[in-house]
């Protein structure tokens, strides 16, 4: 009789920490943009996919919507939360949405820093 040996699944659980932030965007011609932006910076890695522009970071990360406008040729404040929110479909990590820029964080206690949020609980 032949034993056979079961192959790890790829999909298996892993509950440690990654570091990892980011979001997915629409494959058109502003989330191509974005990913232009973005692609410059040394801690994101940036993976199209057919209908989809994939987005991930180690640590934090900034999509500062200036540099969008800059990119995309348009006046300053064409792009921001609102426009970001309509091309983006799904994140993971922490997002902290400000007037010039969203910030991704991998860890929700940097975020929570950042805003001045105490992680505290109280009785």
């Amino acid at each position: 009789m032949t034993a056979f040996k079961t192959s790890e699944s790829p999909f298996k659980s892993d509950n440690t920490a990654s570091n990892k932030c980011g979001f997915t965007l629409m494959n058109n011609q502003v989330g191509a943009v974005v990913a232009e932006v973005l692609r410059k910076l040394d801690n994101v890695t940036v993976t199209p996919l057919p209908s989809m522009i994939r987005i991930d970071g180690t640590g934090r990360f900034d999509l500062v919507y200036a540099d969008v406008d800059d990119a995309a040729g348009e006046e300053e404040g064409w792009f921001d939360a609102a426009e970001f929110e309509e091309n983006m479909s799904t994140h993971y990590g922490r997002m902290v949405h400000l007037d010039d820029r969203t910030i991704m964080f991998a860890n929700p206690e940097d975020a929570a820093e950042y805003i001045g949020f105490d992680l505290k609980a109280t009785t």
